[in-house]
């Protein structure tokens, strides 16, 4: 059975900084491409960030370019999204995904497995 546990979400000031973690059990996420979603209050998932198994390149949603960044450490199985300097707007539903497709880009639909959320909340 596919797992994937995220855990590091928080409350947080704008400015402020949160690494986001996903465990994986029962599959090698260096196998996979990996990314992040979010899903805001009464708006839909949108990609954050991914790595791309095809040649491990990564891409990243315009707003978050140059504050967050996406990596995974292979031996510990586990996939991060570290995450600088926090806007209102980046409140939200963290999820972790991965795909066997190696070019998924961050399409949703492209992603088979997913965990199942991890909460931030930046505050003024």
């Amino acid at each position: 059975e596919v797992q994937l546990v995220e855990s590091g979400g928080d409350l947080v000031q704008a400015g402020g900084s949160l690494r986001l973690s996903c465990a994986a059990s029962g599959i090698s996420l260096d196998e996979y491409s990996i990314a992040w979603f979010r899903q805001a209050p009464g708006k839909g998932r949108e990609g954050v960030a991914c790595i791309e198994s095809f040649d491990n390149s990564t891409r990243y949603l315009d707003s978050v370019k140059g504050r967050f960044t996406i990596s995974r450490d292979n031996a510990e199985n586990t996939m991060y999204l570290q995450m600088n300097s926090l806007k209102l707007e980046d409140t939200a539903l963290y999820y972790c995904a991965a795909t066997w497709n190696s070019l998924p880009r961050l399409d949703s639909d492209l992603y088979d497995y997913w965990g199942q959320g991890t909460q931030v909340t930046v505050s003024s």
